[in-house]
């Protein structure tokens, strides 16, 4: 389970941002997933939830969670598809000569604060 490791990070980043901007309370994180970046939601909205509790500045942080889709893009056609519903084959052409543009990043977008 690497989402325990990925909300301390995050939460390691908003302790950083916190301190630097003398923030003494985070209301809530944004943070964008890729749909093929490997993030399970279910155990990162649970790991976040329980790293929340044990920090005094997060105590009551909400998190979104915004899933970003995985879109690749096809060099023979040249067009975009959803990743996740035709994997590496393009749906258009059936090409193989395809590649991954979005969908595999975690970015925290925003965080908000008292």
């Amino acid at each position: 389970m690497h989402e325990l490791s990925i909300v301390m990070e995050v939460v390691k980043q908003v302790e950083k941002l916190a301190q630097e901007h003398h923030v003494t309370k985070v209301k809530s994180v944004t943070v964008e997933v890729g749909e093929v970046s490997g993030v399970v939601k279910d155990y990162f909205l649970d790991a976040f939830d329980w790293m929340c509790k044990k920090n005094e500045l997060m105590k009551d942080c909400e998190l979104n969670y915004i899933t970003i889709q995985a879109i690749s893009y096809c060099q023979d056609c040249k067009k975009t598809y959803p990743t996740t519903k035709y994997a590496k084959e393009c749906p258009y052409c059936h090409s193989n000569h395809t590649y991954l543009v979005s969908g595999r990043d975690f970015m925290i977008k925003e965080i908000k604060v008292i």
